[in-house]
C-alpha cells in the first residue's frame, strides 16, 4: 500500500494527552516505514519503548495492534517480534 493511498485512521485513545497521542501516532507510522520502506531496529525499538509508556498493558497494546492491522493490513506485533530478532533494518515482506 503506497502512502497516498492510505485512506484510515489510527487506533488512538481521546483520553489519552496530546503527548501521549505523538507517541503512539509515532509507533503507527513506525508500523508503516517497517513495511513501506524499512526502518532502522534501533528506531523503531525507541518509538516502541515510547509507546509503552503510554499503553502499558499487554491486552491494551494488542488490542490496538489489532485494530491497526485491520484498518491498515500491517501487524504491529510482526514488525515488534521481527525488531526484537534482528539488528540493522527491519523491512517486512508483503
Amino acid at each position: 500500500m503506497n502512502r497516498m493511498e492510505k485512506n484510515y485512521n489510527y487506533p488512538l485513545d481521546m483520553d489519552w494527552s496530546h503527548a501521549e497521542l505523538m507517541k503512539v501516532m509515532a509507533l503507527w507510522q513506525g508500523v508503516e516505514k517497517a513495511y513501506e520502506t524499512g526502518i532502522s531496529q534501533a528506531d523503531f525499538m525507541a518509538l516502541y519503548r515510547e509507546f509503552k509508556t503510554v499503553v502499558k498493558s499487554i491486552g491494551e497494546e494488542r488490542q490496538l495492534g489489532r485494530e491497526f492491522e485491520e484498518a491498515s493490513g500491517y501487524s504491529l506485533y510482526r514488525v515488534v517480534q521481527q525488531a526484537k530478532n534482528t539488528s540493522g533494518k527491519v523491512k517486512m515482506q508483503d
